[in-house]
This record gives C-alpha cells, sequence and structure tokens, in this order.
C-alpha cells in the first residue's frame, strides 16, 4: 500500500507551528508538528512519506540551518520550506544557499504558505513523473532492447556504442520496420545529452507547407491562421537530440534551409526577423538510397554529406539469421502479458516457415503478425496453421505444395522470395495495392517502389 505525502511542521513557537498546521490540513494535507528539529530529523529517519517540511530558522538545540544540513547530509528526498522572522536579505540567502527550496517571513501569510506548499508538491510530483518516464523510456529504448545476436546486429552493436557518446551528426539507414527510431532513441539515451529533449518528426507525414512551421516555428501572424507564436523543434530540441525520420522527403526548399541550420546552429521563426542559437543532435532516418537521389538530382549533394558524418545500415529481418527466433520469443511474451494470454510458444514448423518467409515489412511485421497469433490462440504451441494467408502461402507450409508461379530448378535468392511474397499478396488482394502493403506491413511508398523496381526487371506488369 502507498504511504499518503506527510507535510511536518517544525516550529518552537505553539501558536505559530499550529496555525500553520492547521492551514496546511485546509488544503487537504496530512500533517505532523514537532517543536524540536532534531526530534523531526529522527522521525525522517524512520518514515520516507514525508515529501516536504517547514520549518524555523531560529530554533534553541538544532536551527532551521542545521535541520538542512543534516538533511541533506543524509540524502533526504524533502523539500524544506525555511520560515524566518527576521526577514533580511542576508537569512534569506543563506537559507537557499544552503538548500531550502523556499522561505517566508514571519507573521506568516497563511493562503501564500499553502500557496507555497502545493507548488512544491506539484513540481516535486512532476519531477519524479519525468524520472519514472525517462527510467520507462531507457527501459524500452537502451541498447538491451535492440534484440539480436546474429553478426549483422553485433556489428551495428558495435558502432552504436562509439558513436552514441560523440556529438556527430547520424544517418541511420534501413528498409521499413527494421527499428529506425530505436536506434535514434538508443543514441539519444547513451550520449551526454540523456537528460534533455529527444524530439522526433516524420518528414513523410506531414505536408511540405505545414513541415517548415513544425521545424523552423513561426511568429504570430506570419500567415492565415498563425494566431499565437509556435516554437519550431529545432528550438525545442536545444541541448537534446532531433530525429528526422523519412528525411528523403524533404522537399527541395527545406533541403536548403535545414543545410543552413547545421552549417550555422541557428534559426530563424516563419515571419520571424531574429536568428536563435540551437544546439541539437542530428539523426536522420531514410530507407531510400540518398546516394541514388542525389545522382537523380532529387537530393542535394551537399546535405547529403553534412548528413552522413556516420552512417548506420540497420540489417533487414531476412539478413538476421538466428535473430527470427529471439525475437519471436520476445514478443510472445510480450503479447502473452499484454493480452492476459496463457504462455505461448512456437511450433518447429511454425518456426521453420516464419524462418523461410522475407518478412518484407521486418521487424514490425513480425512484432504485428505475433500479435494477432497471440490474440486467436489459447495456450500452448501455435501451429503453421495459425500464420497468415500470406505467409503461409509464401512458404508452402499450409498446403504442401509450390506457391504460385514457382521458382524451379534454380536456387532462391532472398530477394527472389521476398518479390514472390509481395507479388502473391497482390495476386490476392486482386491488385489493390493498399491492401496488400496492410497485410505486408510495409508503406506504401515502399510497395510502389519495389513494384517499379520488379517492373524494369520484367517480373510484373501493370
Amino acid at each position: 500500500m502507498i504511504e499518503q505525502p506527510q507535510i511536518i511542521v517544525i516550529d518552537d513557537e505553539t501558536g505559530s507551528r499550529e496555525s500553520m498546521a492547521i492551514a496546511i490540513e485546509k488544503a487537504g494535507l496530512s500533517v505532523r508538528t514537532f517543536d524540536d528539529a532534531s526530534e523531526a530529523l529522527q522521525f525522517l529517519r524512520e518514515t520516507s512519506s514525508v515529501r516536504l517540511a517547514v520549518c524555523d530558522l531560529r530554533m534553541p538545540k538544532m536551527d532551521g540551518l542545521g535541520f538542512i544540513n543534516a538533511v541533506r547530509e543524509l540524502e533526504l528526498d524533502l523539500a524544506i520550506v525555511l520560515v524566518t522572522g527576521y526577514g533580511t536579505i542576508e537569512s534569506a540567502v543563506e537559507a537557499m544557499r544552503v538548500g531550502a527550496d523556499d522561505y517566508l517571513t514571519k507573521p506568516v501569510d497563511l493562503y501564500e504558505l499553502r500557496k507555497r506548499v502545493r507548488n512544491l508538491l506539484e513540481n516535486r510530483q512532476l519531477k519524479e513523473e519525468v524520472t519514472n518516464l525517462r527510467q520507462m523510456l531507457d527501459k524500452r529504448y537502451g541498447f538491451e532492447n535492440l534484440i539480436g545476436s546474429s553478426g549483422a546486429m553485433e556489428h551495428l552493436f558495435e558502432r552504436l556504442k562509439v558513436v552514441a557518446p560523440t556529438r556527430s551528426s547520424v544517418l541511420v539507414v534501413g528498409e521499413s520496420g527494421t527499428g529506425k527510431e530505436l536506434v535514434a532513441n538508443a543514441l539519444h539515451l547513451n550520449s551526454p545529452r540523456a537528460g534533455e529533449r529527444f524530439l522526433a518528426i516524420n518528414c513523410g507525414a506531414i505536408p511540405h507547407e505545414i513541415l517548415e512551421s513544425e521545424l523552423f516555428g513561426h511568429e504570430r501572424g506570419a500567415f492565415t491562421g498563425a494566431v499565437a507564436r509556435k516554437i519550431g523543434k529545432f528550438e525545442l530540441a536545444h541541448k537534446g537530440s532531433l530525429f528526422l525520420d523519412e528525411i528523403s522527403e524533404l522537399s527541395a526548399a527545406l533541403q536548403v534551409k535545414l543545410l543552413r541550420v547545421l552549417e550555422e546552429r541557428k534559426v530563424m521563426r516563419v515571419g520571424g526577423s531574429e536568428l536563435i542559437d540551437v544546439d541539437f543532435r542530428l539523426i536522420a532516418a531514410t530507407n531510400r538510397s540518398l546516394e541514388d537521389m542525389v545522382e537523380e538530382e532529387k537530393f542535394r549533394e551537399d546535405l547529403y554529406y553534412r548528413l552522413k558524418v556516420v552512417t548506420l545500415r540497420i540489417p533487414p529481418l531476412r539478413e538476421r539469421h538466428g535473430d527470427l527466433a529471439l525475437l519471436a520469443e520476445h514478443f510472445l511474451k510480450l503479447f502473452c502479458a499484454e493480452h492476459g494470454k496463457p504462455e505461448a510458444q512456437l511450433g518447429a514448423k511454425t518456426l521453420e516457415a516464419m524462418s523461410r518467409y522475407p518478412w518484407p515489412g521486418n521487424v514490425r511485421q513480425l512484432k504485428n503478425t505475433l500479435e494477432s497469433m497471440v490474440i486467436f490462440h489459447s495456450g500452448g504451441e501455435i501451429p503453421p496453421q495459425a500464420l497468415p494467408p500470406e505467409i503461409r502461402q509464401a512458404t508452402s507450409v499450409a498446403t504442401g505444395h509450390a506457391p504460385v508461379q514457382p521458382m524451379t530448378g534454380e536456387a532462391r535468392t532472398m530477394a527472389d522470395i521476398e518479390r514472390q511474397a509481395i507479388l502473391e499478396t497482390l495476386q490476392r488482394t486482386e491488385g489493390h495495392r493498399a491492401e496488400a502493403a496492410r497485410l505486408l506491413d510495409i508503406g506504401l511508398r515502399t510497395l510502389q517502389r519495389k513494384l517499379k523496381d520488379y517492373k524494369e526487371q520484367g517480373h510484373y506488369e501493370d
């Protein structure tokens, strides 16, 4: 059972002590009083429920400053309001110097006392929530949660550990669903900027005309609908990290402006006239080849070289030999617990079929597939029949015969298997690309790009 937060009031004057206690109790808080600071200190050693102390400065035996010093030496997490009857600047400065969080002068304004106590408790609660959230994020996004023991992932881990503590910009490349934002978070949380903000924005999900305002911010009246000043992501990420996903989708105009920000480390809000200093670490990500886009004159060469100070490639799931079983075990445990389902395991044939599938949607597709299987499974071993139709068809597990348009008589590469899985899913959806992308758990743009490649290679016709 969680203990109710308590306030202690320490004052050797009975009238002052009782009036302050009554005022605080009227705010709905639990209060305990002491006329001796040393007794209060002993009480603090025996309980963890006290969140704030109101302490008089001048008292016999142990005074207010002595109490503060003792609390700090014991490393007790306690907010302290010091009350002084003298009201001099010197005593206030001394109180704040030794560690008081606030101070009041006598005679104490009881309304002001309640206000100060509430503010300190709210600030403390906010700090605790932030700390808890950061711990949750550390657990979710730390290196230990980038699951994998394959050679490809070990290589990535080694590079991550070297790059994370530096100030360098990082370009994260990998197919859709490989976990680029997970890597970006790990970079931030294992860097000197870990205590500051990590902000992420998907450049492909926001219209170009709105994206500039999101990045740079705007002044009131900068354009129709700008009814108030907006602080952009560049400013908000000051001292922290900024993650620009799908950087390849930036318009030519925004590419120029981003390059200027990276070179000058200054931004100007839309409609503004003031240059603002910014200090952030840029982590960019793309599932496209920026080098090819540079050659096609769709991406600025100077910005490309600015971004790729360090390049981290996340291997697709089909290259992570042996990792699928580890990931599957992790996700099964996660989803069984999350959905209140009995423990489940993959049958040997099920795991074999999943290992033969190319997973065009990578880890994201695997995760969603396993969650769906857990939801519809009653526990125990999951058979091959529980796999989605597109996986069963692509791996010939359920039917026992070769899928449509088999490539017999020659070895099949992973690219061949992936192409076949995509084309069969498209055939199953009767050419509906959005539905095929959903089933494969890949982006529609990714599917369209792959189909374009297949068409150029002569493997596909509209």
